[in-house]
């Protein structure tokens, strides 16, 4: 499979003038490092058909309008505002964060760079900015192409050799804390200074942490209530993007992201449906995956990488029918979650039993597996 970063003729459409000036922006600063097509910026966005036009300008517009909208009732200093306008800005993040994967697979605009300048700008709100865009694109791609989880970074090599830090995190997960994620993320914020790989970012690294870190501690002299809220918004866009990436595939990671080591499954298609899983919202009703873009119909979404969110529902009926035993369904995950909340490092639940495939998919939906941490496509190590 070939990813190829080629362009495609461009038109001005009445749809993509609204995003035109935001996208076109985003171009400038995602091309001019690398000074390449600069030439073109000007060229506005297009949409890759009508229904993308209306799909993905509603995942958009509610985006930039709940970001702003969460963002003012933290700021109005109101304690009674304070719970609804986290959880609005948290999910705005939400599905900022999915707009970045469906940007990284192109299928918001017809022009991949166009795709990548709205998956740098979406970066900057998920905090997601501290490296380059193409580090998650890249790496998003090698679990696809690759057939694999592949990462630089041996957490559990780490937790092992830092006792401590193991307890402490294992402690705060048991009270629901996202802690394995928060040092994901953490570890994000320096990953130039970490990974060795990536000492040419050091200069970017530095501008967004001290941009951020910045801005961050004026809001939190500021406004202390709207910093918390900012924090309980962040919180609970990695709680919802780790609850839905837990159980969608049962393969280990490897250690494999610098390097030229082929998978063992790699094209496999056949092996790759058998080890990914479809975690949805709602079989019965489609509009509660919008919640997450549709992001559990994981199956179709490997079987065609390429097809948006507004198709996955229809997608994975054609490709494997209207059985609901083909995917997990909420009350599962929810028990799932909750239940083995404190094994999900190493996956050490007593009196569970490690599951492949069909076994895997069954155990999912009796609730006795313990899902996985730390597999955002957001911490591209």
């Amino acid at each position: 499979m070939q990813f190829s970063r080629e362009a495609y003729p461009a038109k001005v459409t009445t749809a993509t003038r609204g995003y035109s000036v935001f996208v076109q922006t985003a171009a400038f600063w995602h091309t001019a490092p690398h000074r390449q097509h600069t030439r073109d910026i000007g060229i506005r966005p297009q949409f890759k058909s009508s229904r993308a036009a209306r799909w993905h300008s509603a995942a958009l517009g509610y985006t930039l309008l709940s970001y702003l909208l969460g963002w003012a009732g933290l700021l109005a200093g109101n304690a009674w505002l304070f719970l609804p306008a986290a959880v609005l800005l948290g999910h705005s993040l939400v599905i900022a964060a999915y707009m970045i994967h469906e940007c990284a697979h192109n299928t918001v605009f017809k022009q991949n760079r166009h795709n990548a300048a709205l998956g740098t700008a979406l970066s900057w709100l998920c905090g997601a900015c501290y490296g380059r865009y193409e580090d998650i694109r890249y790496k998003h791609f090698r679990h696809h192409v690759d057939n694999d989880d592949v990462v630089w970074f041996d957490y559990e090599a780490f937790f092992r050799s830092h006792p401590r830090v193991y307890a402490v995190t294992r402690g705060l997960e048991w009270c629901y804390v996202p802690a394995h994620d928060y040092l994901m993320h953490a570890l994000m914020m320096f990953s130039a200074f970490i990974i060795p790989q990536r000492r040419d970012q050091r200069g970017r690294n530095i501008t967004v942490l001290a941009l951020r870190l910045t801005a961050l501690a004026a809001l939190l002299w500021w406004q202390p209530l709207a910093f918390a809220g900012y924090v309980l918004a962040y919180t609970l866009m990695i709680i919802v993007l780790r609850f839905m990436d837990g159980i969608q595939h049962d393969y280990p990671y490897h250690l494999r992201l610098f390097s030229d080591e082929v998978s063992e499954h790699k094209g496999d298609a056949e092996w790759e449906q058998l080890h990914t899983f479809s975690n949805v919202i709602s079989w019965r009703y489609e509009w509660p995956n919008w919640l997450v873009l549709n992001f559990g119909y994981h199956n179709a979404h490997h079987a065609k990488p390429t097809t948006p969110w507004f198709e996955l529902p229809t997608l994975h009926r054609t490709l494997f029918g209207h059985d609901p035993d083909t995917v997990v369904r909420l009350r599962p995950q929810l028990q799932m979650y909750h239940r083995y909340r404190g094994y999900r490092i190493f996956h050490d639940a007593p009196g569970l039993s490690p599951k492949e495939g069909r076994d895997f998919l069954q155990a999912a939906q009796r609730a006795e597996l313990t899902g996985g941490n730390a597999a955002s496509f957001l911490t591209a190590f």
